[in-house]
C-alpha cells in the first residue's frame, strides 16, 4: 500500500461545494487504481502551543481544516498515474473552470507516504484521529517500534485500524507544506498517521485512556510539534 495525504483549508460554509467538488476528483482516482480515498472534515482540532492543523494551512477562524489520504495498491501504480496528469488533468472533472475548487489550492499541502505500520481493517471507522509528525531519520525504527507497542492498546480501546506512513514524496511548497506544518529540521522527516474509531465517543473514551498511561521511556520525536485533531469523514469511496 502507498499513502498519498492531504491537509486542506476550506471555507466552512463551502462545506457542500467541497463534497461535491471532492465527489468528482475523487472519483477519477478510484478509476485510475486508487484503492480507497477519505475526505475527513474537522471536528475535534485544537490549537497547539507551537503547531497545529490551522497554522499547517494558515486556516483562518472562518475555514475549517480537512485532512484526507488516497490509498494505492503500491507505489509503482501511484506513480504511474501521477507521470500521466496531463492526461488526466484534461479531464472535466479536474477542469478548474467546470469543477472549481472551493477553497486556496495554494495552501493545500500533500505527499506522497510508504507505510511503516497498517494494522486492523480498513473501512470500518466513522471516525478519524489524524496526526502529523515530525520524527528524526536515525529515530525511524523506534518509532515504529513504538507504534507498533502501542496498536494492541489502542485496538483493546476500540480502535479499528492504525496506519504510520514515513514521508517518501514530500514536495516543498511555496506558501505551506508538510516539514512546515511541524517545522521539520534537517535531520528529520514527517509521519502521516491516522487511526480510524468506530465512533467519536470510542474514540473520545480511548483517547482519554491512553492519556493515563505512563509509558516508560523517552518518546523517539519532539511532541510539542506532534499536530493531533479529530475528523469525521464526509467521503469514503
Amino acid at each position: 500500500m502507498y499513502l498519498d495525504g492531504f491537509v486542506i483549508a476550506v471555507p466552512t460554509i463551502n462545506r457542500q461545494q467541497f463534497h461535491d467538488h471532492a465527489s468528482q476528483a475523487d472519483a477519477l482516482f478510484k478509476e485510475q487504481g486508487a484503492t480507497r480515498i477519505v475526505e475527513a472534515w474537522g471536528d475535534d482540532v485544537p490549537k497547539g502551543v507551537v503547531t497545529d492543523f490551522q497554522r499547517a494551512v494558515q486556516a483562518t477562524d472562518s475555514e475549517t481544516v480537512v485532512f484526507s489520504w488516497i490509498e494505492w495498491p503500491d507505489k509503482a501504480r501511484r506513480d504511474a498515474v501521477m507521470a500521466c496528469a496531463d492526461q488526466w488533468m484534461n479531464d472535466p472533472r479536474m477542469d478548474p473552470e467546470k469543477n472549481p475548487p472551493p477553497f486556496d489550492g495554494a495552501r493545500l499541502i500533500y505527499g506522497g507516504f510508504a507505510p511503516l505500520l497498517d494494522e486492523g481493517a480498513a473501512g470500518l471507522g466513522r471516525y478519524i484521529e489524524g496526526f502529523i509528525i515530525a520524527v528524526p531519520d536515525a529515530k525511524k525504527n523506534a518509532y515504529r517500534d513504538m507504534a507498533a507497542t502501542a496498536w494492541p492498546m489502542f485496538k483493546a480501546l476500540g480502535a479499528l485500524r492504525l496506519v504510520e506512513a514515513w514521508a517518501d514524496d514530500v514536495p516543498n511548497g511555496k506558501v505551506t507544506d508538510f516539514r512546515r506544518a511541524v517545522q521539520a529540521e534537517a535531520d528529520e522527516q514527517v509521519v502521516f498517521s491516522f487511526i480510524e474509531w468506530p465512533d467519536k465517543e470510542t474514540r473520545d473514551a480511548g483517547q482519554k485512556r491512553m492519556m493515563e498511561q505512563d509509558f516508560d521511556g523517552e518518546m523517539p520525536f519532539d511532541g510539542k510539534r506532534m499536530i493531533m485533531g479529530g475528523f469525521r469523514p464526509i467521503i469514503e469511496l
